[in-house]
């Protein structure tokens, strides 16, 4: 099975590259995105069909769809393998172009930038299927711009023969748990850290499932709400960890240092995606499995962890709309995201697709199902990544200890409010 790294970039971008693009991704006027969605029938799709996807999305996708196409042997879907770092601009360009694909796969966090040239899911696309988080970023106001197509979240992963040494035979299930397991494991000899917490870019997002699971909200639906009593409760823990020497706050930002340091042991839990599976089996051996395991987010008053992933949409502009819409359904059936899975490694966004017994059989997998139900997508707003930037830049302040948590917490909440919903 593969599964690749994303480190949640469909997610989110970071720093002034994310200010810089998000100011400018919208389009200027209202397109047909806002009207009344088509109607499909149940004629088979016809006609050509252009379709843009990134990552290992990219490198699936066309031979995938080959099923598709004998199901509706008069289409031909020419599928256009974009990488992540040119998608954002090539996304931009095409709308100001007028040169938009039919089909499209988009990143959660840009749903917001890019909505007014998408076009509304049509009713005859069941979206009662799909985990709340990953619904909630296809939604743009009070209409659906997209159905999900993958989800991704993140779980503790933790060395079981490290917890062992350390005198732990279960997960932490609450955050007192976590600390002290992070402390115990840091007692065993080759450990340096207890545990891996967010640092550098991104990590504001990263952090959250702490003060969500303390009961925060980001924003009220008309204002960000960033220093609140249950946001500066969730901080605090985050930051008891650097204070109290568990966690690193130079952790680095390297490209496989997560996996490294959790194969030799230097830092043996660390709270990732799914993508993380795939690198420790090449990087620790096909039985190293056997010495990591997984487990929900520990709770303070819920356990909540970030959604990411990606939505399938249809340009406003595409010239076969309905067809467009046809290939769109299908890829969102429970049986083709389970199969689709199978050949990428996407956890499916579709609860039914997760009766597959390839998912039920594998325990880590079945951590990440169980994390799913609860798991929460940011704000659908143009503004949240440079609420992002700025949130990353207070961290930092946090984490070294040069400001307290409810100063930077209180600095952030004007500085969001500067910045606006959008």
């Amino acid at each position: 099975m593969k599964l690749s790294r994303r480190s949640f970039s469909a997610m989110a971008l970071s720093g002034a590259a994310a200010i810089a693009l998000s100011a400018c991704g919208r389009s200027t006027t209202p397109e047909q995105g806002a009207s009344k969605a088509v109607a499909l029938d149940g004629s088979p799709a016809t006609g050509q069909l252009t379709v843009w996807v990134m990552g290992v999305e990219g490198e699936t996708l066309p031979g995938f769809v080959q099923d598709f196409k004998k199901q509706n042997p008069g289409v031909d879907v020419a599928v256009t393998a974009v990488p992540w770092e040119a998608a954002y601009n090539k996304f931009q360009t095409a709308i100001a172009g007028g040169t938009t694909p039919d089909v499209a796969m988009l990143g959660s966090t840009w749903m917001a930038d890019f909505g007014d040239a998408l076009a509304t899911v049509p009713d005859q696309i069941e979206m009662k299927d799909f985990f709340p988080g990953s619904l909630s970023a296809a939604r743009i106001g009070d209409r659906v711009a997209g159905v999900p197509w993958y989800v991704e979240t993140r779980v503790l992963h933790y060395r079981t023969d490290i917890a062992k040494q350390a005198g732990w035979d279960k997960a932490p299930a609450t955050w007192d748990e976590l600390k002290k397991m992070a402390s115990d494991m840091q007692k065993v000899p080759g450990v340096k850290w207890g545990l891996r917490l967010p640092v550098g870019a991104d990590s504001f997002q990263s952090a959250l499932w702490m003060p969500w699971s303390a009961g925060a909200e980001v924003t009220d639906g008309k204002s960000w709400t960033l220093d609140t009593p249950e946001m500066k409760k969730g901080f605090d823990y985050y930051r008891s960890f650097f204070a109290d020497g568990i966690a690193d706050p130079s952790a680095s930002t390297a490209a496989g240092a997560v996996e490294a340091e959790f194969v030799a042991g230097t830092t043996p839990m660390s709270i990732e995606g799914p993508y993380l599976r795939g690198q420790l089996a090449k990087l620790g051996g096909k039985d190293f499995e056997k010495k990591y395991t997984t487990a929900v987010l520990p709770t303070d008053k819920a356990s909540i962890a970030l959604s990411g992933g990606s939505n399938l949409v249809v340009f406003s502009k595409s010239r076969n709309v309905e067809s467009a819409w046809k290939l769109v359904k299908w890829l969102s059936q429970p049986e083709t995201q389970g199969s689709f899975f199978a050949r990428a490694g996407d956890l499916p966004a579709s609860v039914s697709a997760w009766k597959n017994p390839a998912f039920a059989n594998d325990p880590s997998l079945t951590t990440f199902r169980k994390q799913l139900d609860t798991a929460k997508a940011p704000p659908v707003s143009t503004r949240w990544t440079r609420v992002v930037s700025e949130g990353d830049k207070v961290l930092e302040q946090i984490r070294r200890g040069t400001v307290s948590v409810t100063d930077g917490l209180s600095k952030l909440q004007s500085q969001a409010s500067s910045i606006g919903m959008g």
